[in-house]
């Protein structure tokens, strides 16, 4: 499907999509001026796969996750969970929509309520449905052996008496007690040992197995998000800069800003350890983001259209969209 001019990344039938997010914007108003987080994204996840998102700090990948929840304040756009339209839902259906959409934050301490046990944070979401205490518990012994927590030994313990990775574990579990069909995890491994992220990696991959999961894998680690994804999005300063399969991704970006993304991530095989030079100055300020092409003022292959026109997303030979006037592969 040709999706130039289009300026979107619905990349599937419809009748496949779980998640629907069409012209996405968030603004938010600050002292200085009005920030421009999420700029007119829009993107699908269809049941059972996995959509990493990636991208750099302040790129709006984790704002643009909270939003799909509900968690923060969307300006514009429209999102769409199976049949129901998210923004439009009433107190009363953003309880059940909160059963079926569930979130993992990066800091799983944090996210913690410090004062409650084990068991009972797992469960925190069946309280608000209306378990009762049997089948509370019932279900956090059941979530707890899911995730490689023994009940008898963690159901007691307080969030402070656990590691990171354990805290992680207690936060999945609770997501997954309410039986959820999407899972969001925000930067979920990025404060853990690298040990500890492939325990917890490998951990999200079998229980998406296991409970028939949609997961949105938000986090900056290109490594990470390569080995989970099925696709992958790379946003930069609130726009969706690039969407493919993995293998034709990092194989062959198509966008000098996912190329210049790769060529930063450390190898053995590269003397110095990089690929490729850094990325010129500094990002823009999101008060203030350049016109046209947003990448255009830290791109080596910027020309005068680059300021004029704004790059809408259309396909590449190789099968991936990208939003680039001159791309590093052929158009289709």
């Amino acid at each position: 499907m040709s999706l130039a001019g289009s300026g979107t990344a619905h990349l599937r039938p419809q009748d496949q999509r779980l998640l629907s997010v069409e012209d996405l914007h968030v603004r938010f108003k600050t002292a200085g001026g009005v920030v421009q987080a999420v700029s007119g994204i829009s993107f699908d996840v269809v049941r059972g796969e996995t959509l990493g998102v990636v991208g750099e700090s302040g790129c709006g990948k984790s704002t643009a996750g909270r939003a799909v929840l509900r968690l923060g304040e969307v300006s514009d756009g429209n999102i769409r969970f199976g049949d129901t339209d998210v923004l439009a839902a009433d107190r009363k259906q953003m309880i059940g929509l909160r059963s079926r959409m569930q979130m993992i934050f990066q800091d799983p301490v944090a996210s913690l309520n410090p004062r409650r046990p084990v068991r009972q944070l797992v469960v925190e979401g069946l309280t608000v449905t209306g378990a009762s205490a049997d089948e509370r518990a019932t279900r956090a012994r059941k979530v707890m052996d899911s995730v490689g927590l023994d009940y008898d030994r963690f159901a007691d313990r307080l969030p402070r008496q656990l590691s990171g990775g354990q805290a992680q574990r207690v936060a999945i579990a609770r997501a997954l007690a309410v039986g959820p069909d999407l899972l969001v995890c925000d930067e979920a491994v990025s404060a853990l040992d690298v040990s500890v992220q492939a325990q917890v990696i490998n951990l999200i991959e079998e229980l998406k197995a296991e409970f028939d999961l949609t997961v949105v894998f938000i986090a900056h680690d290109l490594g990470v998000v390569k080995t989970i994804s099925d696709r992958v999005m790379v946003m930069y300063l609130g726009k969706v800069a690039e969407v493919g399969e993995p293998e034709a991704l990092y194989e062959t970006p198509a966008h000098p800003y996912t190329r210049a993304l790769l060529d930063s991530v450390p190898t053995p095989e590269v003397e110095g350890g990089f690929a490729g030079p850094a990325l010129a100055g500094d990002i823009p300020s999101p008060l203030s983001p350049p016109s046209g092409c947003r990448f255009r003022t830290r791109c080596p292959l910027a020309q005068d259209k680059c300021a004029q026109e704004e790059p809408q997303l259309r396909q590449a030979t190789t099968g991936q969209y990208f939003a680039c006037h001159f791309p590093l592969v052929p158009a289709a």
